[in-house]
This record gives structure tokens, sequence and C-alpha cells, in this order.
């Protein structure tokens, strides 16, 4: 994984849809694909596409479960850029909220990788 300075840091978070994916995971600790799509009301293709970017910029990892991918932070995030994240979750906490809020709409884990997964 590369490693996390600041010029890619922005240069990542620079897309809306990138930041609102990495702050949505902040929050929620671990997503699949299929609930991204679902709290931002996005193609797969798009947000797959942005995953991967921040993925090699070193934000994100992900684990496979069967025939899901789920995404969190990189464990090796560096303080400096947690704090960063954390300071943008912040500002855009009305709008993580409406996110968070579709995604109860889906209920639990088992029944979204059913349903939509």
């Amino acid at each position: 994984m590369p490693e996390l300075d600041p010029v890619r840091l922005f240069k990542c978070l620079a897309d809306e849809t990138r930041l609102l994916v990495t702050l949505l995971i902040q929050r929620e600790g671990e997503l699949c694909v299929c609930e991204m799509t679902h709290a931002l009301e996005e193609s797969q293709p798009k947000v797959s596409r942005h995953l991967a970017q921040l993925r090699e910029c070193g934000l994100l990892q992900d684990r496979r479960d069967g025939q899901w991918v789920y995404y969190r932070l990189a464990d090796s995030m560096p303080a400096w850029s947690q704090a960063i994240l954390h300071a943008a979750e912040r500002g855009e906490s009305a709008r993580l909220g409406r996110l968070q809020k579709r995604l109860q709409g889906m209920g639990n884990r088992p029944e979204r990788r059913a349903a939509l997964c």
C-alpha cells in the first residue's frame, strides 16, 4: 500500500463522491459497495471506480466475504490524516446524517446481502 502524504490525501478527497464515501465509511466502520451505491444513489461502476482510487492512494483497504467486498479505512493511516478526516466529517455532518438514514432504511446486513448485493 502506498505511503499517504498530504498532497495525495487532498487529491483523493478533492472529488465529492470520494470524500463522501470515505467519510461514510469512517462513520460506519465498514461498508460493502451495494451499501454505498444505495446511500449515495450512484451507480455501482461509479462507486467502484472511486473506491479503487481511494484504495490505490492508501486511504481504504478491502476484504472479501464470498462475492462481496467490504471497505474500511486503512489501518496504516497516520494520525494527521485521521485528524483531517474527523474535521471533514464535522463539516459534512448534516449530509452524512442523511446518508446514514438511507442506510438504516436498508435493514440489517444479512437482509441487505440478499436484497441488494
